[in-house]
C-alpha cells in the first residue's frame, strides 16, 4: 500500500483507556455508586441500536462487537476488548439512543455506569473530560483507518490484518484460542465465511499459521505482518 502502509483494519484500539485514573477517590466512590456489573453470555445482545442509552459501558473483561444493522446487512465497526468503553457517543445530550447495537464474542463482564453520574464528571472535572476525548478521538482515527483498508486493501492483507488484530491487541499472544467463526471473521474483513476459508487454508499451506480446531497459532509472524502491509 505504499505510503498508506501506516493504516489497519485491525478493529482493536490501541489508545489506552485511562480516564478513571483523572478521578479523585470522592469521584471513584461516586461514579463505582452509580455502577452495576453485569454478565453476558456467549453472543448475547449487550445494547441494541435505536434503544434508550442509559448508561455508559466499560468493559471489566471479554471481547465484544460493535455493529451496524439493518436487519439484512452487518457492517462490522470495531471489535472493545478487556479495559475499553462502549457507548461514547450518547455523552452528547442530543443523542439518547445507541447509535449502534453491540453482542459478546466471549462470555463478557461490562460495568455499565449511569449516563447522568457520568455526564456530571465530565462537567466538573476537565482531566477526565480531555481523556474521554482523546479517547474519542482515536476511535475515530482507527475507524477512519479500518474502513479505508477494507475499500483499499486486498483480501490477503484485510485477513492479516484481522489475525494480527487479535495477537496483538486482544490475546497478545501468538497463539490462542480463536472465539471467532469463519463468519465473524468474514464480517470483520468484509468477505464471505467461504472466502475466509479458503485464504486461511492458504495461509496454513504457506506455514503462515497453524490450526487445531479452536487452537490458533502464528507461524510466521513477519510475513504475516508484511502481507498486512502491502495489503
Amino acid at each position: 500500500m505504499g505510503k498508506d502502509k501506516q493504516y489497519s483494519s485491525c478493529t482493536v484500539s490501541s489508545y489506552p483507556c485511562r480516564c478513571f485514573e483523572k478521578l479523585s477517590n470522592e469521584e471513584m466512590d461516586f461514579l463505582n455508586s452509580n455502577t452495576v456489573s453485569v454478565k453476558y453470555k456467549k453472543g448475547e445482545i449487550i445494547c441494541k441500536q435505536g434503544s434508550y442509552a442509559s448508561h455508559i459501558m466499560f468493559i471489566e473483561l471479554g471481547l465484544v462487537k460493535v455493529f451496524l444493522d439493518d436487519g439484512i446487512n452487518c457492517l462490522v465497526l470495531k471489535m472493545i476488548s478487556t479495559g475499553n468503553m462502549l457507548g461514547l457517543s450518547a455523552i452528547n445530550e442530543e443523542h439518547t439512543t445507541f447509535q449502534y447495537s453491540a453482542m459478546s464474542y466471549l462470555d463478557t463482564v461490562v460495568n455499565q455506569i449511569n449516563i447522568v453520574a457520568f455526564r456530571k464528571l465530565l462537567n466538573t472535572n476537565s482531566e477526565f473530560a480531555k481523556s474521554v476525548i482523546d479517547i474519542l478521538s482515536a476511535n475515530s482515527v482507527q475507524i477512519n483507518g479500518r474502513f479505508f483498508c477494507l475499500t483499499h486493501k486486498q483480501s490477503y492483507g484485510r485477513l492479516a490484518d484481522i489475525i494480527l488484530c487479535l495477537a496483538d491487541r486482544v490475546f497478545k499472544a501468538k497463539e490462542f484460542d480463536l472465539p471467532l467463526s469463519r463468519k465473524d471473521l468474514g464480517e470483520l474483513s468484509s468477505m464471505s465465511p467461504e472466502t475466509v476459508i479458503r485464504m486461511l487454508k492458504k495461509f496454513k499451506e504457506d506455514k503462515l499459521i497453524e490450526m487445531d480446531g479452536k487452537n490458533f497459532k502464528i507461524l510466521d509472524y513477519d510475513r504475516l505482518k508484511r502481507i498486512s502491509e502491502t495489503g
